[in-house]
């Protein structure tokens, strides 16, 4: 027979592993559209794609060269 208490610490135990499980799924996602907007258009070979890229790499001191 389950106590109340026994139920209740269960069901956090449930919630805290779904809330670090979406975590890490959330940090996943960023990083990786990290690595896209900063290595998949930073070095585009469409010059006005590239260009933007450069101009908001400078004006947020992000050495690029």
């Amino acid at each position: 027979m389950t106590t109340p208490h026994s139920r209740d610490a269960a069901a956090s135990h449930d919630s805290l592993h779904t809330s670090l499980a979406s975590r890490a799924v959330q940090i996943t996602f960023a990083a990786l559209l990290g690595v896209f907007v900063l290595g998949g258009v930073g070095f585009s070979h469409i010059s006005a794609v590239h260009n933007a890229t450069h101009d908001v790499r400078h004006a947020n001191a992000f050495p690029c060269h």
